[in-house]
């Protein structure tokens, strides 16, 4: 999934992913923080539908930013593992 983020960067005309890109980290946190925020309100919700459209949102969200800074997916699921590894 991260390296179809990277991909969308390269396409004509620019993708979404390019345009957010294109736009730096202010823009892409910015969106981060938005889908955050729609991802509590489904929750609220409890709507399930809505739950898993904005969760996947937030997903790609995080994968852009990541990939702004340059950050690899995996370098996270690592710190996962660290983190699952030390609890009691």
């Amino acid at each position: 999934m991260q390296s179809n983020v990277a991909d969308q960067d390269q396409q004509a005309p620019p993708s979404y992913t390019a345009k957010l890109l294109a736009g730096g980290v202010d823009r892409i946190a910015k969106k981060v923080g938005e889908e955050a925020a729609e991802v509590i309100i489904a929750a609220k919700n409890r709507n399930s539908d809505e739950l898993v459209y904005e969760v996947a949102d937030l997903i790609y969200h995080t994968l852009v930013l990541l990939e702004d800074q340059q950050i690899a997916l995996e370098s996270v699921w690592k710190e996962l593992e660290r983190r699952a590894s030390h609890t009691p």
